[in-house]
């Protein structure tokens, strides 16, 4: 039978065809980098990277104030829980002081031989679902029946408390999850942005963290606070809490961003403004998109110091206005707490805290 068998034909041109795929493959791997040159990473100019890091932490920023804002509900919910939780705590107090009470009574006429019905209903592991026979509560004394009634309203409220503190633990569980996402988007964007600033040298990372007036920061925070200075000392904003928000947001001048911060010593650009106000006795929420709604909308020609001006379509950045076209903000990590022009920025609005 062997000797019948055809011979199996072989593709053709199949030592070249497989030849030829070989020498693509060495082609293709040196392409790609697999002898340690192809992955190499086009050479940037400095305004290049410079842009490249503005965008990362324009992004980062707008992640951060997400994260404020998914921190802000998170606390906000596991405040709620714990509210929740401690009247549960007292609804069981008094649930088994009644009970007792009823104990007590259920014991004396246990002894004289006659335990109502009522007693027996309350007493019951499973009481709810006893205290639905209406006829039994009808047949109980009218203390008995007022006290039992008593128990099963404290029972549904303390079952309404735990289902309500479920939730929460539910709310609060979402919100640590988004929070722990939005961080991550963060300190991602951020080690992008130091990994392009690595390729700078020292006196080119210094110029990348002036903002671009060409002029000593120092000297310029000292201008702008004398352009500011009435006689006598007295900040020239249009009431005394602006005035004291001005105030506060010269004095961190050179503070360290660091996002999610609110101070005393570093803050993102929403903690400096939520903690320049709070020095003045005026609470504002604690992200930008709803710090631009927390007061006056003002026109940007109508600005006086003390003014919120925010940045960006998405309402990602803000700062004090300080007049004289300036503002003190919080930038980025590149660069410390300082007095910067409200033009380095897209304008978006402006508010008054009233």
């Amino acid at each position: 039978m062997a000797a019948h068998r055809k011979p199996r034909k072989r593709p053709a041109g199949g030592r070249r065809a497989r030849t030829a795929a070989t020498i693509a493959l060495a082609g293709a791997a040196t392409a790609t980098g697999f002898d340690g040159t192809g992955h190499a990473e086009p050479e940037l100019t400095p305004a290049q990277v410079k842009a490249k890091v503005d965008k990362l932490y324009q992004e980062a920023e707008v992640a951060t104030e997400k994260y404020n804002g998914a921190k802000e509900k998170a606390e906000a919910a596991r405040r709620r829980l714990s509210s929740l939780q401690d009247q549960a705590a007292r609804k069981a107090e008094r649930l088994n002081a009644e009970r007792d009470s009823l104990g007590s009574i259920a014991a004396a006429q246990y002894r004289r031989g006659a335990l109502s019905p009522a007693l027996q209903l309350a007493l019951s592991d499973d009481p709810d679902r006893y205290l639905d026979g209406a006829s039994l509560a009808e047949r109980a004394e009218h203390r008995q029946t007022t006290t039992v009634s008593s128990v099963r309203e404290q029972l549904r409220e303390l079952e309404q408390l735990r289902g309500a503190a479920r939730v929460e633990v539910a709310s609060l569980a979402s919100r640590q999850a988004e929070l722990e996402r939005h961080k991550k988007t963060i300190t991602g964007k951020l080690d992008a942005a130091r990994r392009l600033l690595s390729r700078l040298t020292a006196e080119e990372r210094a110029r990348f963290a002036q903002d671009g007036t060409g002029t000593d920061r120092a000297s310029r925070d000292a201008a702008a606070r004398d352009g500011l200075t009435a006689p006598g000392g007295a900040v020239a904003a249009p009431d005394s809490r602006a005035a004291s928000a001005v105030s506060y947001a010269y004095s961190k001048l050179g503070s360290p961003y660091v996002w999610g911060a609110t101070g005393p010593d570093a803050f993102d650009c929403s903690g400096l403004v939520q903690a320049a106000y709070r020095s003045a006795g005026v609470s504002l929420p604690r992200t930008t998109y709803a710090q631009i709604g927390a007061g006056r909308r003002v026109t940007r020609s109508e600005l006086l110091p003390g003014d919120l001006v925010f940045f960006y379509s998405g309402i990602s950045h803000v700062g004090i206005y300080v007049g004289n076209g300036q503002m003190v903000h919080a930038p980025n990590p590149s660069a410390p707490v300082r007095v910067a022009p409200i033009d380095e920025m897209p304008f978006a609005g402006a508010t008054r805290v009233v």
